[in-house]
């Protein structure tokens, strides 16, 4: 398909304003640039319960953000972690689809504030999400949620960590992951595939912004090639839990974030993959601007509550 007669007028508008490329900023400039880009000014989706609080894990202090919808608990349980390129990002900047989520699903968001690299190099970013999921899992119960109900999800760098604590959860025998939303994903650092190629510029996310955030991410390219930074490079896929992975067409990420899908389906384990057409990547986050964001919210939070309901 072409691209998306929105998609288009909004990456038009942004190069006739000289937005600057992501990762051509320093990162506390292109932390505030996200934000700016993903909160629009008005009145956000209503909720019954926000409550932002932290959590002591292992040592480690880690903000969360809890969304609450209205419904009879204990409500299943969605722990959420932001995309951003393991770089910028924050539970703020990701408020509106969290609330989206936990309405449309009818599960509780756990929105974790993991800590970020340059600052924080793999795998701290990688730690701080699986121990908030095993804070979650011991303390569902006083969220109001069911811990046999539990899943993982998050977009771009999101959807790495995502898929990354479900590794981790199988390997260490815990916690018990119930499905994952994995939202394209970045799952290997030095991807060779026709997308990152053919969609390497002028579709938002490019090559050199994903070098970038790789290249603060990392200590060393020994450790991208390491299965908890590049899930992809994995040996084992089998005894994952099921899983919704959604792609863009023009995104550099798309191809990888379909080989990681298929990896899952060849050891057995139950994936829906969806491609949006037309579509760049950070469409999940960009509804008021894109048409398509509900249509990829109402299957996220329908495949959410069919795996709930299982």
């Amino acid at each position: 398909m072409p691209l998306d007669p929105q998609a288009a007028a909004f990456l038009k508008q942004a190069a006739d304003a000289g937005a600057p490329p992501i990762g051509s900023l320093p990162v506390a400039e292109t932390r505030a640039m996200l934000s700016s880009l993903f909160l629009p000014p008005g009145p956000r989706e209503a909720i019954k319960k926000v409550e932002n609080r932290v959590i002591e894990q292992g040592g480690v202090k880690i903000p969360l953000r809890i969304y609450t919808p209205e419904g009879k608990g204990p409500l299943p349980i969605l722990i959420y972690y932001h995309g951003g390129g393991f770089v910028i990002g924050d539970c703020e900047a990701y408020d509106i689809p969290c609330r989206a989520l936990a309405n449309g699903a009818g599960c509780i968001v756990v929105s974790v504030d993991y800590r970020l690299a340059p600052e924080h190099k793999f795998p701290t970013p990688v730690e701080d999400c699986y121990a908030a999921a095993v804070w979650v899992s011991a303390h569902a119960a006083e969220l109001g949620g069911d811990p046999k109900r539990i899943a993982v999800g998050g977009d771009s760098a999101g959807g790495n960590l995502s898929a990354v604590v479900a590794q981790m959860a199988r390997d260490r025998k815990g916690p018990a992951i119930a499905f994952q939303l994995l939202i394209y994903p970045v799952t290997d650092y030095e991807p060779n595939t026709p997308s990152s190629r053919a969609n390497a510029e002028g579709y938002l996310l490019t090559k050199a912004a994903m070098d970038w955030f790789w290249g603060h991410y990392l200590s060393s390219p020994g450790d991208g090639a390491k299965p908890y930074a590049s899930p992809l490079r994995a040996t084992d896929f089998s005894k994952l839990p099921p899983a919704l992975v959604i792609t863009a067409e023009f995104d550099p990420l798309r191809d990888e974030g379909i080989a990681y899908a298929q990896k899952m389906q060849q050891a057995g384990v139950k994936v829906k993959h969806s491609d949006y057409l037309g579509m760049i990547h950070g469409f999940f986050s960009l509804g008021h601007i894109l048409s398509r964001t509900k249509d990829v919210m109402n299957e996220s939070c329908a495949e959410l509550r069919a795996a709930f309901a299982r």
